[in-house]
């Protein structure tokens, strides 16, 4: 796995856009273009995610440039941060590695109409009731067991399914990007291994980088949109990141292997074996397609039964039902995705192409159909975690977006140490501790989730958020402060 250095060509295009020209490699089809402040640029050198936004440009199809945001790092395949639109009717692929193996990784974000000036006294009960009701860490099994005919009907319906059990309601599914539910999602395409995972995941929170987290709202910076979306100073929210878990993570790698040798059947190489791809029409790519949109369907459900999980704790907490408390949600988006969205690709043409998002956020600006029609005048909700021990930032879409970056804007801090080399860093820490300082209460599964999550290990997430403002691809809305985190 190299880390070396970008030693390419690098131009300043703009405040905060960086192009390595298509110039720099023979077989690149288009630029590579980085959303970056100087300052970030530098750290973004340092290993070979810039090579990988030179290798998403050979790809066949691809339009107007390869992309990255500026929490750009190294991934698979594809760099994280990654964004290529690809055009199915110009030979155009798609790729596992353009999505990731945790397919339809997002976050979930509730307000509320709690006050943390008078709750800040039971924060530490709250989190620890959280912990002991939500499902974390590797492996986790939940409360809902989904037998083989139900999940196939979550891989249709997403959390409609749910909600037409009373499991929340029709509202959340309107604040959840696309519905929650990607149509053309087929799980005839899942392998019955993949459903195995699936079984009793749903519901539950994971491991790794997923959190379950209290905060409040700490600034707002523009108060028209933080009024539509319901967001005050000083009140509770409630973000959510989790994905489609096992079931996700065994989509991706059955296709990975059903895309071997794809690339020398429909006559293109690849300068990484990571990339495997298919035409988007081809069999193999509408196979991978339909079995991506069914895992997503399941992230969505999987979201929206934490987020009730969440809602039953603060109304057992606080003795008031989670409608009383104002537990409602703001939006939900996804961060690792391949969408078929309609997008000006040149001269003024607008044609469908594959938008695949590799650690990075839909931003769609106001006015847009696919905006829900609370937020049509400000701009859809885009929800950006930071690190556990800094802050993450509530963004909307703007048509800035939709003219530089298939209306797409980033989707965290972005990491800056490998959880390997964060563990290292952590020593002998007590990072629960370090936190509590801080007046922020962390529970975990073990000392080394906590260590490869710290705040040292992420890039600042105010700067990478100037810049997507800057940039003019997604504005500022509203700060939120940790209080509390469960993960896994």
């Amino acid at each position: 796995m190299a880390r070396n250095r970008f030693e390419g060509p690098l131009e300043q295009a703009g405040p905060c856009l960086w192009r390595i020209p298509q110039s720099y490699r023979a077989e690149m089809r288009v630029d590579g273009l980085v959303f970056a402040s100087a300052e970030l640029i530098q750290s973004v050198r340092e290993d070979q995610a810039l090579e990988q936004v030179v290798n998403v440009a050979t790809l066949p199809g691809i339009q107007k440039a390869s992309l990255a945001m500026p929490d750009i790092h190294w991934g698979y395949g594809f760099c994280i941060g990654g964004v290529a639109a690809t055009d199915p009717a110009d030979g155009g692929v798609i790729s596992p590695g353009g999505v990731g193996y945790d397919i339809n990784c997002g976050v979930r974000l509730l307000r509320s109409k709690i006050a943390y000036s008078e709750v800040k006294g039971t924060i530490k009960r709250l989190i620890d009731e959280l912990f002991r009701h939500v499902p974390t860490g590797v492996g986790q099994g939940g409360r809902f067991i989904l037998e083989e005919a139900e999940i196939k009907q979550v891989l249709l319906d997403g959390p409609a399914h749910f909600v037409a059990r009373g499991i929340g309601t029709p509202a959340d599914l309107i604040a959840t990007e696309a519905g929650g539910c990607l149509e053309g999602a087929d799980p005839s395409r899942v392998s019955a291994r993949a459903l195995l995972r699936g079984r009793d995941q749903c519901g539950t929170l994971g491991s790794g980088n997923h959190f379950l987290e209290v905060q409040v709202v700490d600034r707002v910076h523009d108060r028209v949109a933080a009024q539509a979306m319901g967001l005050e100073e000083g009140m509770l929210t409630v973000l959510i990141h989790s994905g489609s878990r096992g079931l996700g993570y065994q989509v991706c790698d059955d296709y990975l292997a059903a895309f071997e040798g794809a690339p020398e059947r429909y006559g293109f190489k690849l300068p990484d074996r990571q990339l495997a791809c298919a035409p988007v029409s081809s069999p193999e790519g509408q196979a991978y397609l339909a079995a991506m949109r069914a895992a997503a369907n399941y992230a969505w459900a999987n979201r929206h039964l934490l987020a009730h999980l969440a809602r039953g704790v603060f109304a057992g907490v606080f003795e008031r039902s989670w409608e009383e408390l104002g537990l409602d949600l703001v939006y939900d988006v996804a961060h690792n995705i391949a969408k078929i969205e309609d997008h000006t690709v040149s001269a003024g043409i607008s044609r469908p192409v594959c938008v695949h998002r590799k650690g990075a956020t839909r931003a769609f600006p106001a006015g847009h159909p696919e905006v829900p029609a609370a937020y049509a005048t400000i701009g859809q909700p885009v929800i950006i975690p930071g690190s556990m021990g800094t802050a993450s930032w509530v963004l909307a879409g703007e048509p800035g977006s939709m003219q530089h970056s298939f209306g797409t804007t980033c989707h965290g801090a972005g990491r800056r140490m490998s959880r390997t080399a964060a563990v290292k860093h952590a020593g002998s820490r007590r990072i629960d501790q370090e936190l509590e300082k801080l007046g922020i209460f962390a529970r975990a599964r073990g000392a080394k989730g906590l260590a490869e999550e710290q705040p040292d290990a992420y890039k600042d997430v105010d700067m990478v958020v100037d810049v997507v403002e800057r940039a003019g691809i997604s504005r500022k809305v509203a700060r939120l402060r940790p209080v509390g985190v469960i993960k896994g």
